[in-house]
Protein backbone atom coordinates (compact mmCIF):
# COMPACT_ATOMS: atom_id res chain seq x y z
CA UNK A 1 0.00 0.00 0.00
CA UNK A 2 1.63 3.50 -1.16
CA UNK A 3 2.38 5.75 2.10
CA UNK A 4 -0.58 7.93 3.33
CA UNK A 5 -2.03 9.07 6.85
CA UNK A 6 -5.39 9.67 7.30
CA UNK A 7 -5.62 10.60 10.53
CA UNK A 8 -9.12 10.23 12.44
CA UNK A 9 -9.22 14.22 12.30
CA UNK A 10 -8.01 13.75 8.37
CA UNK A 11 -11.08 10.96 8.16
CA UNK A 12 -13.64 13.82 10.02
CA UNK A 13 -12.46 16.63 7.31
CA UNK A 14 -12.92 14.40 4.69
CA UNK A 15 -16.39 12.75 5.90
CA UNK A 16 -17.63 16.95 6.23
CA UNK A 17 -16.50 17.53 3.24
CA UNK A 18 -18.78 14.94 1.04
CA UNK A 19 -21.37 15.89 3.90
CA UNK A 20 -21.48 19.72 2.86
CA UNK A 21 -21.08 19.04 -1.18
CA UNK A 22 -23.83 16.81 -1.02
CA UNK A 23 -26.08 19.50 0.95
CA UNK A 24 -24.61 22.61 -1.32
CA UNK A 25 -25.41 20.54 -4.16
CA UNK A 26 -29.14 19.30 -3.32
CA UNK A 27 -27.61 15.53 -4.69
CA UNK A 28 -29.72 12.50 -3.60
CA UNK A 29 -25.96 10.84 -3.09
CA UNK A 30 -22.47 10.82 -3.42
CA UNK A 31 -20.03 8.76 -2.41
CA UNK A 32 -16.01 9.41 -2.15
CA UNK A 33 -13.24 7.14 -1.95
CA UNK A 34 -9.52 8.26 -1.17
CA UNK A 35 -6.89 6.01 -3.06
CA UNK A 36 -3.15 5.06 -1.89
CA UNK A 37 -1.93 3.41 -4.72
CA UNK A 38 -4.73 0.91 -5.32
CA UNK A 39 -6.14 0.27 -2.12
CA UNK A 40 -8.67 1.94 -0.87
CA UNK A 41 -7.95 4.15 2.19
CA UNK A 42 -10.95 5.82 3.09
CA UNK A 43 -14.78 5.87 1.95
CA UNK A 44 -17.33 8.94 2.83
CA UNK A 45 -20.69 8.69 1.92
CA UNK A 46 -23.97 11.24 2.04
CA UNK A 47 -27.35 10.99 0.41
CA UNK A 48 -30.67 12.61 0.86
CA UNK A 49 -32.46 11.57 3.92
CA UNK A 50 -34.97 10.07 2.06
CA UNK A 51 -32.26 7.91 -0.46
CA UNK A 52 -30.48 5.10 0.29
CA UNK A 53 -27.04 6.10 1.00
CA UNK A 54 -24.36 4.86 -1.52
CA UNK A 55 -21.23 2.66 -0.46
CA UNK A 56 -17.92 1.50 -2.33
CA UNK A 57 -19.45 -1.14 -4.00
CA UNK A 58 -22.81 1.06 -5.67
CA UNK A 59 -22.39 0.78 -9.00
CA UNK A 60 -22.91 4.25 -11.07
CA UNK A 61 -22.64 5.42 -14.71
CA UNK A 62 -19.23 7.00 -14.83
CA UNK A 63 -19.78 9.16 -18.42
CA UNK A 64 -16.71 10.55 -19.82
CA UNK A 65 -14.24 8.73 -17.48
CA UNK A 66 -14.69 5.63 -20.08
CA UNK A 67 -12.58 7.65 -22.37
CA UNK A 68 -9.59 6.44 -20.59
CA UNK A 69 -10.20 3.14 -20.55
CA UNK A 70 -10.79 3.89 -24.61
CA UNK A 71 -7.08 5.39 -24.77
CA UNK A 72 -5.74 2.58 -23.07
CA UNK A 73 -7.54 -0.10 -25.77
CA UNK A 74 -5.66 2.44 -28.78
CA UNK A 75 -2.39 2.58 -26.93
CA UNK A 76 -2.56 -1.53 -26.79
CA UNK A 77 -3.02 -1.99 -30.76
CA UNK A 78 -0.26 0.96 -30.84
CA UNK A 79 2.01 -1.43 -29.04
CA UNK A 80 1.23 -4.09 -30.59
CA UNK A 81 1.84 -2.85 -34.13
CA UNK A 82 -2.10 -3.06 -35.43
CA UNK A 83 -2.17 0.84 -35.88
CA UNK A 84 0.19 4.16 -35.33
CA UNK A 85 -0.96 7.28 -33.69
CA UNK A 86 -0.45 9.30 -36.64
CA UNK A 87 -2.21 7.23 -39.17
CA UNK A 88 -5.55 8.99 -40.67
CA UNK A 89 -8.67 7.80 -39.04
CA UNK A 90 -10.02 6.98 -42.24
CA UNK A 91 -7.07 4.34 -42.57
CA UNK A 92 -9.14 2.15 -40.28
CA UNK A 93 -13.11 3.26 -40.49
CA UNK A 94 -13.39 3.80 -44.58
CA UNK A 95 -16.71 5.30 -43.47
CA UNK A 96 -14.57 8.46 -42.61
CA UNK A 97 -13.17 8.44 -46.11
CA UNK A 98 -15.13 11.94 -46.64
CA UNK A 99 -13.81 13.33 -43.07
CA UNK A 100 -11.88 16.43 -43.73
CA UNK A 101 -11.09 19.70 -41.73
CA UNK A 102 -13.16 23.16 -42.04
CA UNK A 103 -10.31 24.52 -44.35
CA UNK A 104 -8.03 23.65 -47.51
CA UNK A 105 -4.82 23.19 -45.28
CA UNK A 106 -6.44 21.55 -42.58
CA UNK A 107 -4.09 18.27 -41.89
CA UNK A 108 -6.39 14.32 -42.27
CA UNK A 109 -7.47 13.65 -38.80
CA UNK A 110 -5.55 11.20 -36.96
CA UNK A 111 -6.06 8.83 -34.16
CA UNK A 112 -3.35 10.88 -32.56
CA UNK A 113 -5.62 13.65 -33.43
CA UNK A 114 -8.80 12.30 -31.74
CA UNK A 115 -6.95 11.09 -28.49
CA UNK A 116 -5.80 14.50 -27.70
CA UNK A 117 -9.00 16.25 -28.27
CA UNK A 118 -7.31 17.67 -31.34
CA UNK A 119 -9.68 16.43 -33.90
CA UNK A 120 -11.20 20.42 -34.25
CA UNK A 121 -14.83 19.04 -34.29
CA UNK A 122 -17.22 20.85 -32.73
CA UNK A 123 -17.53 20.33 -28.76
CA UNK A 124 -20.74 17.92 -28.48
CA UNK A 125 -21.88 17.09 -24.96
CA UNK A 126 -25.60 17.15 -25.09
CA UNK A 127 -25.59 15.76 -28.37
CA UNK A 128 -23.14 13.37 -27.48
CA UNK A 129 -25.07 12.25 -23.90
CA UNK A 130 -27.97 11.19 -26.30
CA UNK A 131 -26.30 8.81 -28.85
CA UNK A 132 -25.28 6.14 -26.21
CA UNK A 133 -27.20 3.73 -27.76
CA UNK A 134 -26.54 4.21 -30.77
CA UNK A 135 -27.14 1.46 -33.13
CA UNK A 136 -24.07 0.38 -36.12
CA UNK A 137 -26.25 1.55 -38.58
CA UNK A 138 -26.96 4.74 -36.54
CA UNK A 139 -23.45 5.45 -36.25
CA UNK A 140 -22.34 4.36 -39.66
CA UNK A 141 -24.60 7.52 -41.22
CA UNK A 142 -23.06 9.32 -38.85
CA UNK A 143 -19.64 8.85 -39.58
CA UNK A 144 -20.31 8.96 -43.07
CA UNK A 145 -22.01 12.47 -43.35
CA UNK A 146 -18.79 13.84 -41.32
CA UNK A 147 -18.45 16.58 -38.99
CA UNK A 148 -19.00 19.97 -38.46
CA UNK A 149 -15.43 21.78 -36.72
CA UNK A 150 -15.01 24.17 -33.93
CA UNK A 151 -11.44 24.89 -35.55
CA UNK A 152 -8.84 23.09 -37.67
CA UNK A 153 -7.29 19.91 -36.83
CA UNK A 154 -4.61 20.69 -33.94
CA UNK A 155 -6.87 23.26 -31.61
CA UNK A 156 -8.53 21.95 -28.89
CA UNK A 157 -12.15 20.88 -29.01
CA UNK A 158 -13.82 18.36 -26.60
CA UNK A 159 -15.30 15.86 -28.63
CA UNK A 160 -17.73 12.82 -27.98
CA UNK A 161 -17.81 11.86 -31.77
CA UNK A 162 -14.50 12.11 -31.75
CA UNK A 163 -14.03 9.22 -28.75
CA UNK A 164 -16.50 7.49 -30.68
CA UNK A 165 -14.91 7.20 -33.81
CA UNK A 166 -12.00 5.53 -31.73
CA UNK A 167 -14.36 2.89 -30.62
CA UNK A 168 -14.77 2.01 -34.16
CA UNK A 169 -11.23 1.96 -34.94
CA UNK A 170 -10.63 -0.33 -31.75
CA UNK A 171 -13.75 -2.20 -33.31
CA UNK A 172 -12.56 -2.49 -36.92
CA UNK A 173 -8.65 -3.41 -36.03
CA UNK A 174 -9.80 -6.30 -33.44
CA UNK A 175 -12.09 -7.74 -35.90
CA UNK A 176 -14.99 -7.87 -32.68
CA UNK A 177 -16.73 -4.77 -30.82
CA UNK A 178 -14.70 -2.18 -28.35
CA UNK A 179 -16.70 -3.07 -25.24
CA UNK A 180 -14.99 -7.09 -25.75
CA UNK A 181 -11.65 -5.83 -26.46
CA UNK A 182 -11.55 -3.46 -23.32
CA UNK A 183 -13.79 -6.00 -21.68
CA UNK A 184 -11.10 -8.54 -22.10
CA UNK A 185 -8.15 -6.69 -21.92
CA UNK A 186 -8.59 -4.30 -19.76
CA UNK A 187 -11.34 -4.81 -17.08
CA UNK A 188 -10.95 -8.51 -16.48
CA UNK A 189 -7.47 -8.90 -16.38
CA UNK A 190 -6.99 -6.05 -13.92
CA UNK A 191 -10.05 -7.18 -11.66
CA UNK A 192 -12.60 -4.58 -12.20
CA UNK A 193 -15.30 -7.09 -12.10
CA UNK A 194 -17.94 -4.49 -11.35
CA UNK A 195 -16.79 -2.25 -14.02
CA UNK A 196 -19.65 -3.08 -17.19
CA UNK A 197 -21.06 -2.05 -20.36
CA UNK A 198 -24.81 -2.67 -18.81
CA UNK A 199 -25.77 -1.70 -15.51
CA UNK A 200 -25.99 -4.87 -13.43
CA UNK A 201 -29.73 -6.23 -12.89
CA UNK A 202 -29.46 -6.47 -9.21
CA UNK A 203 -27.05 -5.60 -6.53
CA UNK A 204 -26.64 -1.82 -5.31
CA UNK A 205 -27.72 0.81 -8.70
CA UNK A 206 -27.41 4.38 -7.91
CA UNK A 207 -31.00 5.88 -9.69
CA UNK A 208 -30.15 8.53 -12.38
CA UNK A 209 -31.91 11.76 -10.98
CA UNK A 210 -32.67 14.88 -11.96
CA UNK A 211 -33.81 17.84 -9.83
CA UNK A 212 -36.89 19.71 -11.36
CA UNK A 213 -38.26 22.16 -9.59
CA UNK A 214 -37.18 20.76 -6.40
CA UNK A 215 -38.16 17.34 -6.91
CA UNK A 216 -36.45 14.51 -8.02
CA UNK A 217 -37.33 12.86 -11.08
CA UNK A 218 -36.03 9.71 -12.56
CA UNK A 219 -33.88 10.12 -15.73
CA UNK A 220 -34.28 7.83 -18.56
CA UNK A 221 -31.28 5.60 -18.79
CA UNK A 222 -29.99 4.83 -22.32
CA UNK A 223 -28.51 1.32 -23.08
CA UNK A 224 -25.04 0.14 -24.52
CA UNK A 225 -24.27 1.23 -28.30
CA UNK A 226 -22.00 1.83 -31.19
CA UNK A 227 -21.39 5.28 -29.48
CA UNK A 228 -20.21 4.10 -25.57
CA UNK A 229 -16.80 4.28 -26.35
CA UNK A 230 -17.30 7.83 -25.39
CA UNK A 231 -18.66 7.40 -21.86
CA UNK A 232 -20.97 4.34 -21.53
CA UNK A 233 -18.96 2.45 -18.72
CA UNK A 234 -21.07 1.75 -15.13
CA UNK A 235 -18.25 1.19 -12.52
CA UNK A 236 -17.69 1.66 -8.61
CA UNK A 237 -15.30 3.77 -6.29
CA UNK A 238 -13.82 0.74 -5.36
CA UNK A 239 -12.87 -0.74 -8.75
CA UNK A 240 -12.11 3.50 -10.11
CA UNK A 241 -9.51 3.15 -7.45
CA UNK A 242 -7.90 0.21 -8.79
CA UNK A 243 -7.65 1.94 -12.06
CA UNK A 244 -6.11 5.44 -10.58
CA UNK A 245 -3.57 2.73 -8.77
CA UNK A 246 -2.55 1.08 -11.95
CA UNK A 247 -2.27 4.75 -13.57
CA UNK A 248 -0.03 6.06 -10.68
CA UNK A 249 2.13 2.48 -10.72
CA UNK A 250 3.28 4.00 -14.08
CA UNK A 251 5.65 6.14 -11.89
CA UNK A 252 8.40 6.35 -11.47
CA UNK A 253 10.16 4.94 -14.72
CA UNK A 254 11.73 2.02 -13.03
CA UNK A 255 13.68 -1.18 -14.62
CA UNK A 256 10.88 -3.33 -12.50
CA UNK A 257 9.38 -6.27 -14.52
CA UNK A 258 6.58 -4.52 -16.65
CA UNK A 259 2.95 -4.95 -17.11
CA UNK A 260 1.76 -7.22 -19.28
CA UNK A 261 -1.96 -5.11 -20.01
CA UNK A 262 -0.58 -2.11 -20.91
CA UNK A 263 3.15 -1.07 -20.66
CA UNK A 264 4.37 1.64 -18.17
CA UNK A 265 5.53 4.31 -20.56
CA UNK A 266 2.22 3.86 -22.25
CA UNK A 267 0.43 4.67 -19.51
CA UNK A 268 2.91 7.50 -18.73
CA UNK A 269 2.21 8.39 -22.13
CA UNK A 270 -1.64 8.82 -21.77
CA UNK A 271 -0.83 11.27 -18.88
CA UNK A 272 1.94 13.52 -20.43
CA UNK A 273 0.03 16.78 -22.09
CA UNK A 274 -0.55 16.24 -25.64
CA UNK A 275 -2.89 19.30 -26.32
CA UNK A 276 -1.81 22.49 -24.78
CA UNK A 277 -4.49 24.21 -22.89
CA UNK A 278 -4.23 28.00 -21.79
CA UNK A 279 -3.70 28.82 -18.44
CA UNK A 280 -6.73 28.90 -15.62
CA UNK A 281 -6.17 31.44 -12.87
CA UNK A 282 -9.24 31.27 -9.98
CA UNK A 283 -9.72 33.29 -7.25
CA UNK A 284 -11.61 32.59 -4.03
CA UNK A 285 -11.45 33.62 -0.37
CA UNK A 286 -8.88 31.56 0.37
CA UNK A 287 -6.59 32.36 -2.54
CA UNK A 288 -5.93 32.69 -6.14
CA UNK A 289 -4.99 29.23 -7.75
CA UNK A 290 -3.32 28.62 -10.83
CA UNK A 291 -3.56 25.63 -13.45
CA UNK A 292 -1.80 25.10 -16.61
CA UNK A 293 -1.69 22.31 -18.87
CA UNK A 294 -3.67 20.15 -20.96
CA UNK A 295 -5.48 17.26 -22.67
CA UNK A 296 -3.20 13.87 -22.56
CA UNK A 297 -5.06 10.42 -24.38
CA UNK A 298 -8.16 10.10 -22.31
CA UNK A 299 -7.24 12.46 -19.31
CA UNK A 300 -6.61 15.51 -18.67
CA UNK A 301 -3.17 16.61 -16.97
CA UNK A 302 -2.34 19.72 -15.41
CA UNK A 303 0.00 21.56 -12.49
CA UNK A 304 -1.73 22.68 -9.97
CA UNK A 305 -0.13 25.34 -8.19
CA UNK A 306 -1.10 23.88 -4.81
CA UNK A 307 -1.13 20.53 -5.38
CA UNK A 308 1.38 19.64 -7.96
CA UNK A 309 0.89 17.35 -11.03
CA UNK A 310 -2.62 16.60 -11.37
CA UNK A 311 -4.28 14.01 -13.28
CA UNK A 312 -7.64 14.10 -13.82
CA UNK A 313 -11.05 13.17 -15.70
CA UNK A 314 -15.16 14.32 -15.35
CA UNK A 315 -17.78 12.51 -15.88
CA UNK A 316 -21.64 13.35 -16.98
CA UNK A 317 -24.62 12.69 -17.86
CA UNK A 318 -28.12 12.70 -17.42
CA UNK A 319 -28.44 10.83 -14.25
CA UNK A 320 -24.50 11.44 -12.95
CA UNK A 321 -21.87 13.18 -12.50
CA UNK A 322 -17.95 11.75 -11.60
CA UNK A 323 -14.90 12.77 -11.16
CA UNK A 324 -11.19 10.61 -10.74
CA UNK A 325 -8.16 13.08 -9.88
CA UNK A 326 -4.85 11.40 -8.59
CA UNK A 327 -1.67 12.90 -7.45
CA UNK A 328 1.47 11.15 -9.10
CA UNK A 329 3.71 12.52 -7.18
CA UNK A 330 2.35 11.48 -4.09
CA UNK A 331 0.65 8.25 -5.16
CA UNK A 332 -2.90 9.35 -4.12
CA UNK A 333 -6.30 9.67 -5.92
CA UNK A 334 -9.51 10.42 -4.97
CA UNK A 335 -12.59 9.28 -7.10
CA UNK A 336 -16.52 10.82 -6.40
CA UNK A 337 -19.05 9.27 -7.93
CA UNK A 338 -22.77 10.97 -7.74
CA UNK A 339 -26.79 10.08 -8.89
CA UNK A 340 -28.04 13.73 -10.13
CA UNK A 341 -27.43 15.10 -13.85
CA UNK A 342 -23.90 16.38 -14.21
CA UNK A 343 -23.24 16.54 -10.51
CA UNK A 344 -19.61 18.65 -10.13
CA UNK A 345 -17.86 15.97 -8.76
CA UNK A 346 -14.82 18.00 -9.87
CA UNK A 347 -15.10 20.00 -6.99
CA UNK A 348 -15.28 17.26 -4.25
CA UNK A 349 -12.03 15.48 -5.39
CA UNK A 350 -10.04 18.77 -5.65
CA UNK A 351 -11.63 19.56 -2.08
CA UNK A 352 -10.51 16.70 -0.66
CA UNK A 353 -7.17 16.21 -2.22
CA UNK A 354 -6.43 19.67 -0.94
CA UNK A 355 -7.03 18.82 2.88
CA UNK A 356 -4.84 15.58 2.19
CA UNK A 357 -2.03 17.90 1.36
CA UNK A 358 -2.63 20.56 3.63
CA UNK A 359 -1.97 17.63 6.28
CA UNK A 360 1.20 16.26 4.12
CA UNK A 361 -0.85 13.06 4.64
CA UNK A 362 0.58 11.58 1.47
CA UNK A 363 4.40 12.76 1.09
CA UNK A 364 5.84 13.72 -2.45
CA UNK A 365 7.49 10.40 -3.28
CA UNK A 366 11.19 11.13 -4.62
CA UNK A 367 13.15 10.01 -7.33
CA UNK A 368 15.23 7.33 -6.32
CA UNK A 369 18.90 7.86 -5.91
CA UNK A 370 21.15 5.67 -8.53
CA UNK A 371 24.26 4.13 -7.91
CA UNK A 372 25.85 7.06 -10.58
CA UNK A 373 24.55 10.12 -8.22
CA UNK A 374 25.79 8.40 -5.46
CA UNK A 375 29.28 7.73 -6.27
CA UNK A 376 29.38 11.29 -8.07
CA UNK A 377 28.04 12.39 -4.69
CA UNK A 378 30.87 10.84 -2.67
CA UNK A 379 33.58 11.61 -5.44
CA UNK A 380 32.76 15.81 -5.07
CA UNK A 381 32.75 16.06 -1.46
CA UNK A 382 36.12 13.79 -1.15
CA UNK A 383 37.29 16.24 -4.01
CA UNK A 384 36.20 19.54 -1.53
CA UNK A 385 37.89 18.25 1.40
CA UNK A 386 41.61 17.00 -0.71
CA UNK A 387 41.60 18.75 -3.74
CA UNK A 388 43.55 17.05 -6.56
CA UNK A 389 43.78 18.69 -9.99
CA UNK A 390 44.13 14.72 -11.17
CA UNK A 391 40.68 13.84 -9.34
CA UNK A 392 39.56 16.64 -10.49
CA UNK A 393 39.88 15.72 -14.07
CA UNK A 394 38.75 12.42 -13.65
CA UNK A 395 35.27 13.33 -11.88
CA UNK A 396 34.55 16.55 -14.05
CA UNK A 397 33.54 17.07 -17.88
CA UNK A 398 35.09 19.09 -19.69
CA UNK A 399 32.89 22.38 -19.39
CA UNK A 400 33.56 22.81 -15.78
CA UNK A 401 37.29 23.93 -16.33
CA UNK A 402 36.03 26.32 -18.74
CA UNK A 403 33.21 27.50 -16.83
CA UNK A 404 35.04 28.76 -14.15
CA UNK A 405 39.13 28.46 -13.88
CA UNK A 406 40.47 25.45 -12.20
CA UNK A 407 43.03 27.15 -10.04
CA UNK A 408 39.66 29.37 -8.70
CA UNK A 409 37.95 26.41 -7.99
CA UNK A 410 40.89 24.85 -5.76
CA UNK A 411 41.21 28.39 -4.18
CA UNK A 412 37.77 27.93 -3.07
CA UNK A 413 37.49 24.81 -2.06
CA UNK A 414 40.70 24.80 0.06
CA UNK A 415 39.53 28.25 1.33
CA UNK A 416 36.38 26.52 2.46
CA UNK A 417 38.01 23.45 4.07
CA UNK A 418 40.03 26.08 6.19
CA UNK A 419 36.43 27.72 7.32
CA UNK A 420 34.64 24.41 8.39
CA UNK A 421 36.62 21.86 8.01
CA UNK A 422 36.08 18.44 6.11
CA UNK A 423 32.59 17.85 4.86
CA UNK A 424 30.96 14.50 5.89
CA UNK A 425 27.60 13.69 3.73
CA UNK A 426 24.01 13.17 5.67
CA UNK A 427 21.24 12.91 3.13
CA UNK A 428 21.26 12.60 -0.67
CA UNK A 429 17.94 13.52 -2.25
CA UNK A 430 17.67 12.92 -5.80
CA UNK A 431 16.10 15.34 -8.18
CA UNK A 432 15.62 13.73 -11.09
CA UNK A 433 18.34 11.11 -12.79
CA UNK A 434 20.85 13.37 -13.09
CA UNK A 435 20.94 15.94 -10.26
CA UNK A 436 21.06 15.36 -6.76
CA UNK A 437 21.36 17.66 -3.43
CA UNK A 438 23.70 16.18 -0.92
CA UNK A 439 22.98 17.58 2.76
CA UNK A 440 26.42 17.74 4.06
CA UNK A 441 27.06 18.88 7.30
CA UNK A 442 31.16 20.34 8.65
CA UNK A 443 32.87 20.03 11.39
CA UNK A 444 30.45 21.75 13.82
CA UNK A 445 27.49 20.11 12.38
CA UNK A 446 26.68 23.00 10.54
CA UNK A 447 24.50 22.02 7.38
CA UNK A 448 25.24 23.35 3.93
CA UNK A 449 23.78 22.08 0.47
CA UNK A 450 25.95 20.76 -2.02
CA UNK A 451 23.93 20.80 -5.66
CA UNK A 452 25.13 18.55 -8.84
CA UNK A 453 24.51 17.63 -11.77
CA UNK A 454 25.67 14.93 -14.31
CA UNK A 455 26.10 15.50 -18.15
CA UNK A 456 24.97 13.84 -20.51
CA UNK A 457 27.79 11.61 -21.59
CA UNK A 458 27.31 7.61 -21.07
CA UNK A 459 30.24 7.99 -18.67
CA UNK A 460 29.50 9.67 -15.40
CA UNK A 461 30.91 13.16 -15.43
CA UNK A 462 29.57 16.29 -13.74
CA UNK A 463 29.02 19.17 -15.70
CA UNK A 464 27.99 21.63 -12.81
CA UNK A 465 28.43 21.87 -8.96
CA UNK A 466 27.59 24.50 -6.23
CA UNK A 467 27.89 24.41 -2.25
CA UNK A 468 25.62 26.56 -0.65
CA UNK A 469 27.56 28.01 2.07
CA UNK A 470 25.88 30.31 4.36
CA UNK A 471 28.93 31.43 5.78
CA UNK A 472 30.76 33.68 3.42
CA UNK A 473 34.07 33.05 3.09
CA UNK A 474 37.15 35.08 3.37
CA UNK A 475 37.28 36.34 -0.22
CA UNK A 476 33.46 37.20 0.36
CA UNK A 477 32.34 34.02 -1.81
CA UNK A 478 29.20 31.94 -0.53
CA UNK A 479 29.96 28.76 -2.60
CA UNK A 480 32.82 26.25 -3.43
CA UNK A 481 31.87 26.17 -6.44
Amino acid sequence: MAQINLTPELRGAIDAQTAAFRADNDLPGVVLAVGAGSDLAHVSTAADPAEPTPTADTVFRIASMTKSFTAAAVLQLRDHDLVRLDDPVARHVPELAGLAGPTTDSPPITIRHLLSMAGGMASDDPWGDRLLDADSATMDGLLRAGAAFATAPGGFSYSNFGYAMLGRVVTNVAGRPFQHVITDRLLIPLGLTDTTWTAPPVGPVAPPYWRVDDALTLEPVLGDGAFAAMGGLWSTVRDLTRWCGWMLDAFPPRDDSDDPILSRSSRREMQQVANALPPRVTSTDTGTRVSAGGYGFGLNVVVDSHLGRLVHHSGGLPGYGSHMAWLPERAVAAVALANSRYAPARDLTRDVLDLIVDADAAPIRVPPVTPELTTAAHALVALLNEWSDQRAAEIFSFNVALDDAPARRRHLAVTCRGAHGPLTIRTVTALNLAEVDVEVVDDRAAPMTLALMLSPEPATTIQWYELRDPTPTADGGDSAG
